[in-house]
């Protein structure tokens, strides 16, 4: 676990984005971080990228955004490594059905993934934001990746209820910025929060 750290310390924090319509609401979070004085590295899925265009993170941040982790340039270690090591704490959101069951079986060939993977868990947080149709959220196979990513050391943000772009009510909703911005304060200060329900 972290030691204790104002939340409002500037800090490297990582940001994963995966492919989902909520990807929209991260604009916002990376900006608020950005304005407080983190330092923001955002790292996307290629199928992110089909629904929030990189140089929209990269006018925010200042920096490149990360879509490929062997063309990166940080530091003179694998970029990877760097970005892992120089990191306080990632969130990844939204957290695909796809990218839950990446992380829960040890698979990382993309730049979200790979970042995940070359953190250790111990020293710096990941949260994961899974965000998802109801249907998908229900399936076994995602509630049995959960409970594993949970058991493994991430940290679950649960779903929100609401309107889904599938135009229908449901669970499954990536939470307001506001919300994710609280649980990303909560690991930053070294504040366990309470597990998955």
């Amino acid at each position: 676990m972290p030691s204790a750290t104002p939340a409002n310390a500037p800090q490297t924090i990582l940001i994963g984005i995966t492919g989902g319509i909520a990807a929209y609401k991260m604009a916002s979070l990376v900006s608020e971080l950005v304005q407080d004085g983190h330092s923001v590295v955002v790292a996307m899925t290629e199928s992110a990228t089909r629904f929030v265009g990189p140089l929209t993170f990269q006018s925010l941040t200042g920096r490149e955004v990360v879509t490929c982790p062997w063309t990166a340039r940080e530091g003179r270690e694998s970029p990877h490594i760097h970005m892992a090591r120089s990191a306080a704490a990632m969130l990844i959101a939204p957290c695909s059905m796809d990218m839950l069951s990446q992380l829960a079986t040890g698979r990382c060939d993309n730049a979200v993934s790979l970042l995940a993977a070359s953190i250790d868990r111990s020293r710096t947080p990941v949260l994961l934001a899974p965000s998802m149709n109801e249907t998908m959220l229900d399936q076994p196979s995602t509630r049995r990746n959960i409970a594993q990513l949970d058991d493994d050391g991430f940290t679950i943000i649960e779903p929100a209820p609401g309107w889904q772009a599938c135009r229908s009510e449901g669970r499954g909703r990536l939470p307001e910025p506001d919300e994710l911005r609280e649980a990303l304060d909560h690991v930053l200060k070294g504040i366990p929060r309470s597990p998955a329900g």
